[in-house]
């Protein structure tokens, strides 16, 4: 068992102890990867069959990557007989298996986020309701919140506290719109993503039958990233693991960063509650980070009060202190970042793949996005649209969606008149009307109008019906052809490869949708071409495929030699050799919506430990003192996870501008102000200050830079954005005054009023 000397001493233990719940705590680049793999692999060894086992990871990227290093230890053929994916793709595959337990067809539709925002309008638009109030995003966060903690659209209707917050968030409909999403799923055969989840909960709660048949196969159950699992998740696996309780979890508290998407910590740090008599083995050597860097990042991460303590350490070099730099507006920092991945990677000769900005929200990629542009350097932004998400390639997956499952509504909305064959908005509505009345799908509608009878033209209805005719000849071959061969069919025969090929206004926007289609069509091909002699190469199955591809899964992009640019979010689970951490300013990073409880404001604090532990040879953390938010320029303090850096791990860089606090009060040189990085301005080349004047007096105000500003605490103010508000504090003089305005409907604000635009309505 050679594999097991690659191990550490912590490492091993956690891959040769395989019976009973087990939890392993794995701090940053700790190779907790590599345990999970080695311990499949090992219990293979010792005569386990790779039929018992069940692996659930964070991407199917990582379920790949680890069959294949298991193949290298026990054989290929043995590894792929392990069940093995994300949460949802393995429990896609059960509910397949057992879909007429819950009325599903077994080729059900996944609907994305755009599919099930696309129902949601409809279904606001048939209640008449107000688009704004009811705007999709919100409507679906809310009810992907509800099937996470399992209820159901009945139970949520009967909540008085939530139907109290719905009515606090003026949303009093939901209930029925949920009620009525749910409906409308099932009728068109489809689940979202959070159904996948819900819907194995039903299955194993009402179907004892079933809930033991996969107890029994799975005698061993291992989950990766166990911090991130939500309700739903805890109680599939618990309920799973009953019997024989050999369940291995593999997380890090400390990297817990997905609440929003109904992560709970709890499962966690709670693991013992449920198995008292469980293994901990804690595995705290970074692999991956300098000394400097991961004690900063201890530093930080012991300030949470929910936690499992353990001293994360590395053998590896001190490397570079962390650098600490303030930059005047958040342009500068987009010109500051960019300019020294320009100069370190001529100097040290590095790729630029070898770089990542990291930030707290999208917003902040733009002065960053410019900068390298100007500068000529290839970047990637990561969470932008995917290759699934391009409307050409929504259309053709739509017509293979609907040759699978002719009930899916979303599918059919979008490509009963692409390429457009004459009907119309009115006649489909029609349809959706008919098909309510009847209480069938839409499908139903069009393939039987002798049954359903529809107000609409006898040349329309014959045009529906030679589309459904289409349609139904598809979905006669979808297990009989090769993927590639009907996809190939469907393509051609639904006139979309003409559309794009032969488009009489052809641009290079037309062209670059042709070669997508082109792409998805060689991706099918290689995907039937790679597929076992005893695993299907059917349509369906590459269908599948992409409906549970996860955002990590369809940015892979490991060839080009790019910036990377990315949410904090999205970079968990990654590394950088040189990471640029950008933004960590109060009411940003961490984020104001976080600052109303501990809770929160623990998430936020690991979300900084994620993104500092992304760097393995040098960390920069650059911040603004003023930023642009909704066009006005509002001053930016320092984040408080600065000031809890130990400073001995801390470099401070910052260009020089006017003294004033930085960190914890310490104070930089007064000089000359910069205005980017080599540029020094000087005063005339800084626009004047404007005017604050009183509403109740002639007298002018000095609007030269640096002058003293009439305005006192408890004057009574007005803003372009925030309206009416009161001063509570003045400090600073000059250029650098600050006022803190208390507006009744924002809040508190802190500004610097050289760029506010105040209006002084009084001084009572």
């Amino acid at each position: 068992m050679g594999y097991l000397e690659e191990l550490n001493d912590s490492q091993r233990v956690a891959v040769e102890n395989i019976e009973g719940p087990t939890m392993v705590i794995a701090g940053a680049g700790s190779g907790k990867t590599r345990v999970l793999t080695y311990r499949i692999a090992h219990m293979m060894k010792l005569g386990i069959d790779p039929f018992n086992i069940m692996a659930l990871t964070f991407t199917n990227k990582a379920a790949r990557e680890m069959v294949e290093r298991i193949g290298e230890i026990v054989g290929p053929g043995e590894a792929r007989n392990i069940t093995m994916g994300t949460f949802h793709s393995v429990f896609s595959r059960i509910l397949r298996i057992n879909s007429d337990r819950l009325g599903y067809p077994s080729n059900f539709t996944i609907y994305d986020t755009q599919d099930s925002k696309s129902l949601l309008k409809d279904i606001v638009k048939q209640f008449n309701l107000d688009d704004k109030a009811y705007k999709p995003g919100n409507v679906l966060g809310r009810i992907s919140a509800a099937k996470n903690n399992l209820i159901s659209p009945e139970s949520y209707a009967m909540n008085e506290d939530i139907k109290l917050e719905d009515k606090m968030a003026k949303r009093p409909e939901m209930a029925r719109i949920y009620k009525t999403y749910a409906a409308r799923c099932f009728k068109a055969g489809a689940m979202d993503f959070d159904d996948l989840l819900y819907q194995t909960n039903v299955l194993l709660r009402d179907f004892p039958d079933v809930l033991s048949y996969y107890q029994q196969k799975f005698k061993y159950i291992l989950v990766d990233e166990y911090q991130d699992t939500n309700h739903a998740q805890y109680l599939i696996v618990k309920k799973m693991a009953a019997v024989f309780e050999n369940i291995c979890v593999v997380g890090d508290d400390a990297q817990s960063i997905y609440s929003f998407r109904g992560a709970n910590i709890k499962n966690i740090l709670n693991f013992k509650r449920d198995y008292p008599d469980f293994k901990l083995y804690k595995l705290e050597q970074n692999y991956r980070s300098t000394k400097n860097i991961v004690e900063a990042a201890n530093g930080v991460i012991a300030k949470n009060k929910d936690q499992i303590k353990k001293k994360v350490w590395t053998s590896n070099d001190n490397g570079d202190k962390i650098s600490v730099i303030r930059t005047l507006t958040d342009n500068e920092e987009g010109k500051l970042v960019t300019n020294k991945i320009y100069d370190k990677s001529k100097s040290d000769g590095l790729m630029y793949s070898d770089f990542a900005i990291l930030y707290r929200t999208n917003k902040q990629s733009r002065s960053f996005e410019e900068s390298l542009r100007k500068l000529n350097i290839p970047y990637k932004i990561y969470g932008g649209l995917s290759f699934y998400q391009r409307k050409e390639i929504k259309d053709i997956l739509s017509y293979f969606r609907l040759a699978a499952n002719n009930k899916d509504e979303e599918a059919l909305k979008r490509v009963i008149n692409y390429p457009k064959r004459g009907i119309g908005k009115t006649s489909f509505q029609n349809i959706i009307i008919a098909a309510a009345q009847y209480g069938v799908s839409p499908w139903e509608v069009i393939s039987n109008f002798a049954q359903y009878p529809v107000n609409i033209n006898s040349g329309a209805k014959n045009r529906i019906s030679a589309f459904a005719t289409m349609i139904q000849s598809f979905s006669a071959q979808m297990d009989k052809m090769d993927g590639y061969a009907l996809a190939q069919e469907i393509a051609k025969t639904s006139g979309i490869l003409k559309e794009l090929h032969t488009d009489k206004d052809k641009g290079p926007e037309e062209v670059e949708r042709y070669a997508n289609i082109e792409q998805l069509l060689s991706g099918i091909k290689e995907f039937t071409t790679s597929r076992a002699d005893d695993e299907s190469k059917a349509l369906s199955e590459f269908m599948l495929d992409v409906a549970l591809l996860t955002d990590a899964d369809a940015t892979e992009d490991e060839d080009r030699n790019h910036v990377t640019l990315m949410t904090i979010h999205s970079s968990k689970g990654l590394e950088f050799k040189h990471v640029y951490l950008v933004g960590p300013e109060e009411n940003l990073f961490p984020s104001q919506m976080a600052l109303n409880s501990r809770t929160d404001l623990e998430e936020e604090r690991r979300l900084f430990y994620v993104a500092v532990t992304r760097a393995k040879e040098t960390c920069t953390l650059t911040y603004s003192t003023s930023r642009f938010q909704w066009g006005n320029l509002i001053t930016a303090e320092p984040s408080r996870f600065l000031d809890e850096i130990d400073e001995q791990f801390l470099k401070h860089e910052s260009p020089p501008r006017a003294a004033g606090r930085s960190l914890s009060g310490r104070s930089f040189n007064r000089t000359t102000p910069t205005g980017g990085l080599n540029r020094q301005l000087n005063s005339r080349s800084l626009k004047p200050l404007k005017s604050v004047t009183s509403g109740s007096s002639t007298e002018s105000t000095d609007t030269t830079f640096g002058a003293d500003i009439h305005l006192k605490v408890g004057y009574n103010v007005e803003h372009d954005r925030f309206g009416k508000g009161k001063v509570t504090k003045i400090e600073g003089s000059g250029s650098d005054t600050k006022a803190s305005i208390f507006f009744p409907r924002h809040g508190s604000k802190t500004m610097l009023l050289t760029f506010a635009k105040l209006k002084v309505l009084d001084n009572d």
